[in-house]
């Protein structure tokens, strides 16, 4: 009797850790197809479309620009206002929009995932992967900012740490990832959460050096200031603004605890992700 090959094979259930990569791997024609499916059905029905990749960053630093700069008069390190903001809204853009979609995902895919079986890791990773588009744009914002400032004879120089950016970026979508799939699983039980996502977020990057330097939130509220500098998103702010720009507050004792909350957060992530991803469609 001949061996026959066979296309699947039924196994136990696996670690909570297996990420389960080869199967991620055999489909990564529907990573893409996520991938587009999140850009085009988003911006389908717009009128400007992906001209909102840069009519919200670039309104969002005025609006900074205007009150936390001219009306509030909070220090920018020395950097034109404009630059400053830009810097901080650029990183904490793409954070932001890979925990605020990955911490839906759930919810959003229900119908999907009751009906067809893939790699549930696949949605996630579609999540931080179409963002970088949106991320992709903003960052040419950003450099068009740097080139007008720099023909106007302002004070800033690109360092050494910008080749730090690749492992910043990675940091920012797998923080977003992490704690996204946390949340979006306990939403699954806990519907409340949902409603405290968008709010929660915002007031969390008050706690980040995006419309401040960490020298000033050191210098002027040394008290509360741990608070800030424990948030894992200062560090890689700080760092990107210092790579770019020449200012903020560097360390590599920073960076490398932003690393490891951000390697503990994703770990804890992916088992809770991979316990209720099993049984989520009872409860959703």
């Amino acid at each position: 009797m001949n061996e026959q090959e066979h296309d699947w094979t039924i196994e136990a259930k696996s670690s909570l850790l297996d990420l389960k990569l080869n199967e991620v791997w055999a489909y990564r024609d529907l990573l893409w197809l996520l991938v587009r499916r999140d850009f085009v059905s988003f911006y389908k029905q717009t009128i400007l479309g992906p001209l909102w990749f840069f009519i919200q960053p670039l309104f969002t630093t005025i609006i900074f620009t205007f009150i936390f700069g001219n009306l509030a008069g909070i220090s920018t390190d020395g950097l034109p206002k404009p630059l400053f903001y830009m810097a901080g809204i650029t990183a904490w853009n793409y954070f932001a929009d890979c925990l605020n979609k990955t911490s839906s995902v759930f919810k959003d895919n229900a119908g999907i995932f009751g009906k067809v079986y893939f790699p549930r890791l696949i949605m996630p990773l579609s999540i931080v992967v179409s963002n970088l588009v949106r991320f992709g744009v903003q960052m040419i914002l950003f450099l068009l900012f740097m080139g007008y400032y720099y023909l106007l004879g302002a004070h800033f120089q690109v360092t050494w740490a910008i080749l730090l950016f690749p492992l910043l970026l990675v940091l920012m979508a797998l923080l977003g990832l992490g704690a996204g799939m946390i949340i979006s699983a306990m939403t699954t039980k806990y519907r409340d959460l949902a409603f405290l996502i968008g709010f929660g977020v915002q007031l969390f990057m008050y706690a980040t050096t995006v419309i401040y330097p960490l020298s000033t939130a050191i210098e002027k509220y040394p008290t509360y200031s741990w608070i800030i500098e424990y948030n894992p998103m200062t560090p890689i702010i700080e760092t990107f603004r210092y790579g770019f720009l020449g200012e903020g507050s560097f360390s590599w004792q920073s960076l490398g605890y932003a690393t490891t909350v951000t390697v503990l957060l994703l770990v804890i992530g992916i088992i809770i992700f991979n316990k209720v991803e099993r049984n989520f469609v009872d409860t959703v």
